[in-house]
């Protein structure tokens, strides 16, 4: 990763001719919002940051409290790729500051920063690789999606020469581009369906990666007539697209992973099993933020290779954290099979945090683990608790849950609802084809 100073970046935007800036940053359900100034003022903003009015943006502030202020993160400087020429645009990521020089508490990125400083007091550095899966639909003449319309018909890791296998490619260069460094990219189980990995990280800078992946990979596909959609379950019959997410603690001092312990059976440390036992205690209130639409939970059934039941294991794909096999005590991680790629990576990795810290803290027993399928033996499931089958259940869930109310904060959390209800009431009310093609003719 290249470490950029203010000088350099002055320096780079002069030799590249960028010519405009766009300061991103992110609203409460994950979606980028940009403010774009001339490069001209590139020095004003470096040093003073920008002023914008945060009434509008969701989720932020309220008309009496709308002055905020963006405050660039120079690590995550990059040239747009595809804005060349006379548009040449650069990219900063930023944090959300008040008048007062504090951070604003209904940023984001504040809440994953306030959850990894917790875990610095504690000696921790969080770190997390997520797999996003995603799908790539045909689009009309305006460049929507069609509905169904996924661009191939191949399955998991099949070597197509269509365009998406084109397009992927791009995708990579371009997250490159970015500085974030892709180490695979394959064809997905399902029909048009694609994922593409990047590297291991401190958990901010994962997410920073994770927000630029959705922004970058939409562009991209945009440019060759295609829709690249991180909907949780777009097509009906066939699997969906998770976010699962890789994580251990490390030494803060050292550097040293500390999830490993090689004479235990699971190759697991004591820490690794409180963190688990944390997050299977929350798992059920985490699922309000980790899967977040409506949408989340047709994609969290059996038979679709979405975890159901809150469990843990080693080679069993059907329980919630999985545990590689590891090669070498630095690769030790849990899995966790549950998030999907429409979750804000900001609020899923602080909930996760602070959920697994929550376990550490208090020594929570790890339950024995599930090894049998738990979707063909009925048996192996007996006494597990099952992830909610709503969004409403898991957004009563979180409402119960002090850990998962105090990684978003209350100013996050009480607006994160309302949202989520808006979303729920929405769709309750709605009449949907289903029940026209199945009803409107019999009754």
């Amino acid at each position: 990763m290249i470490e950029w100073t203010r000088d350099a970046i002055i320096r780079h935007c002069q030799e590249q001719n960028v010519r405009f800036l766009n300061l991103q940053f992110s609203d409460i359900v994950g979606l980028v919002k940009s403010i774009t100034l001339s490069v001209s003022q590139i020095e004003s903003v470096l040093d003073q940051g920008v002023w914008f009015d945060g009434s509008s943006i969701q989720g932020f502030a309220r008309i009496s409290e709308s002055d905020m202020f963006l405050y660039p993160d120079l690590s995550t400087f990059a040239i747009i790729p595809w804005k060349n020429g006379i548009h040449k645009t650069a990219r900063l990521i930023c944090n959300v500051f008040t008048p007062d020089g504090e951070r604003f508490a209904g940023a984001p990125r504040t809440a994953l920063i306030q959850a990894m400083e917790e875990a610095a007091s504690m000696g921790f550095e969080y770190r997390v690789g997520p797999e996003l899966e995603f799908f790539l639909f045909e689009t009309d003449e305006q460049g929507n999606p069609i509905a169904e319309a996924v661009h191939d018909q191949a399955g998991y890791f099949d070597a197509t020469s269509d365009r998406g296998m084109i397009v992927r490619q791009e995708m990579s260069a371009a997250l490159e581009a970015f500085d974030i460094e892709v180490q695979t990219g394959h064809h997905e189980g399902a029909p048009g369906q694609h994922e593409i990995d990047f590297r291991y990280q401190e958990a901010l800078r994962a997410a920073d990666s994770a927000v630029t992946f959705k922004y970058v990979l939409k562009a991209v596909a945009q440019q060759h007539g295609l829709y690249a959609t991180f909907m949780p379950k777009p097509v009906q019959g066939i699997n969906g697209s998770g976010m699962h997410v890789h994580q251990s603690l490390a030494s803060i001092a050292t550097g040293q992973n500390l999830f490993a312990d090689p004479a235990d059976e699971y190759g697991l440390s004591d820490l690794a099993k409180h963190f688990m036992a944390g997050q299977l205690r929350h798992a059920r209130a985490m699922t309000a933020v980790l899967a977040p639409l409506v949408n989340s939970y047709k994609r969290l059934v059996p038979g679709y290779e979405a975890p159901v039941y809150v469990s843990w294991a080693r080679i069993n794909r059907s329980a919630l954290i999985r545990i590689p096999r590891a090669q070498g005590s630095e690769a030790v991680r849990l899995e966790l099979r549950c998030p999907d790629p429409s979750c804000n990576p900001y609020l899923a990795f602080a909930v996760m945090l602070k959920c697994g810290l929550d376990g550490v803290k208090n020594q929570l027993p790890l339950p024995e683990p599930s090894e049998e399928d738990l979707y063909e033996a009925e048996w192996a499931r007996i006494g597990l608790e099952t992830l909610p089958g709503s969004l409403k259940e898991a957004i009563d869930l979180a409402t119960e849950d002090s850990v998962v109310q105090e990684a978003l904060g209350p100013h996050i959390f009480e607006r994160y609802v309302d949202a989520k209800l808006q979303e729920w009431d929405a769709y309750r009310i709605a009449v949907t084809n289903w029940e026209l093609d199945r009803y409107l003719r019999v009754y």
